[in-house]
């Protein structure tokens, strides 16, 4: 069954940098606009100005509010205000999709409340499982360099075990703590797992 997009509890994102911040109100406005003209109730809105690209530290307040079910759908008002980059986009679709919360984004009029945006949301994991694909292969080949180079690893056995999943997960935008407690091993196997990714990618 379809789900309504009307009667909605909406979280609304924006994201603005340093140096753009005149976009805000724009952003602003066109959620808020859309909000009402699908009859959605707001609870939450979330503004963030950040100084780098990689900086979503207050998203995490909407993603918490998605695990708790207190909002249906979340709502931006384009992609690349929401995703550091690609993985971290589809990572994030994929855990709200999961979650059975919505994400709209206005430009793109993606709409993955609709059953054609839950096709579109099927091609995203298909991307994703692509994205993990080239990152087991690369580090595959690391390892297989470092082989040849006669480089002992000399990195903790849990770190070995662990080392892809930490690195899907940190592209998908979670934090240390976060994989730490959904992998189940300490901050610090994270970091280490983490580092141990960048030596054999590099």
């Amino acid at each position: 069954m379809a789900r309504r997009t009307t009667g909605l509890r909406l979280g609304l994102y924006a994201r603005v940098s340093t140096q753009e911040q005149q976009t805000l109100a724009l952003q602003r406005d066109a959620m808020t606009a859309y909000a009402a003209q699908r009859g959605g109730a707001i609870v939450l809105a979330i503004e963030e100005v950040s100084s780098g690209a990689h900086e979503r530290r207050q998203r995490e307040v909407l993603m918490q509010a998605a695990r708790r079910r207190t909002i249906d759908a979340i709502v931006v008002w384009r992609l690349d205000r929401w995703g550091r980059s690609l993985a971290d986009l589809i990572g994030t679709l994929q855990e709200l999709q999961r979650l059975g919360v919505g994400f709209i984004s206005l430009s793109e009029a993606l709409d993955l409340t609709t059953p054609v945006g839950r096709a579109m949301a099927g091609l995203l994991a298909i991307f994703a499982e692509f994205e993990r694909e080239i990152l087991r292969e690369r580090v595959k080949a690391g390892i297989a360099q470092a082989r040849r180079r006669g480089t002992r690893h000399g990195r903790p056995p849990i770190v070995g075990h662990y080392v892809e999943e930490v690195q899907r997960l940190a592209a998908a935008g979670l934090s240390k703590s976060a994989i730490a407690k959904r992998v189940g091993i300490s901050r610090a196997s994270v970091r280490r797992c983490l580092e141990v990714a960048m030596r054999l990618l590099s």
